[in-house]
């Protein structure tokens, strides 16, 4: 059991970064959620051992900048096209443990297509979907995700539903598709929400290792530099907007959802 005199020591205060995490200083604005997934799932990647198998899939956008902070075998996509990517080099390589990670204004936009048909046919990948209701990149204009009446740069007096239809919640649709085995949505803006995220993140990534089809973590985010808020002004913001249009929790799960087998 370590003493008091052992929890003290300088080495023992610091925090020990993932060795899956490069020393590459992150360029994403503070406050940013991009940041903690690395870390979670960079340190998910080294517990369960499979650095050498792990192939990640990062597309256009702020999520692209992935492959500067863990260090795996990384494949860059096209705008959108990050499942079809993923689905050649899962077919081609079944044993590895293949990923995308993905912004809203990717995945459910440009990329809607390529999501829902690589989710229906149950490709064996995992994919993280960062929705922060914006364009971060680009200069915080609307997304699919976007919520009614919220003010981008695009929709400078609120999103209009009748001209711009209604936010998109792709982790409701890719749930209700036969090729999906693990459908949630999680959040990471304070200690809690973290240890949750990185438990779905840990069961989406066991479930690939598996071989059980499609599993679907969405992360619901904050963009403060989009939002024009400060870190602390977006979190409260995105609990009090984006989780009663976005609620947490899991949407579906096979292994729950095994009828009991009779004598």
């Amino acid at each position: 059991m370590m003493e008091i005199k052992d929890i003290l020591k300088p080495e023992n205060l610091v925090y020990g970064k993932s060795k899956v995490l490069t020393d590459t200083i992150m360029h994403y604005c503070p406050g940013c959620t991009h940041g903690v997934i690395h870390k979670i799932l960079a340190e998910l990647i080294e517990e369960m051992g499979i650095q050498e198998k792990a192939v990640g899939v990062a597309p256009v956008g702020c999520a692209v900048f992935a492959y500067n902070y863990i260090d795996v075998d990384w494949q860059e996509a096209a705008h959108g096209r990050a499942p079809a990517l993923a689905t050649g080099i899962v077919r081609l390589n079944p044993d590895k443990f293949v990923f995308t990670y993905q912004g809203d204004g990717d995945l459910a936009s440009i990329g809607a297509g390529e999501i829902i048909h690589a989710c229906n046919r149950g490709e064996n990948i995992l994919v993280i979907f960062i929705n922060n209701g914006i364009y971060g990149m680009t200069g915080g204009q609307m997304a699919p995700t976007t919520l009614e009446n919220m003010v981008t740069s695009t929709t400078p007096f609120g999103r209009d539903v009748e001209m711009n239809g209604y936010p998109l919640k792709m982790t409701d649709l890719v749930a209700q598709l036969p090729g999906t085995s693990y459908v949630t949505r999680q959040s990471a803006q304070t200690p809690a929400a973290v240890r949750k995220c990185k438990r779905a993140l840990k069961k989406g990534i066991q479930n690939v290792l598996d071989k059980k089809g499609t599993s679907f973590i969405e992360v619901v985010s904050t963009c403060n530099s989009g939002w024009k808020m400060t870190p602390v002004q977006a979190n409260k913001w995105m609990e009090d907007h984006m989780f009663p249009y976005y609620p947490l929790g899991d949407m579906k799960d096979c292994e729950k959802e095994k009828p009991v087998e009779k004598n």
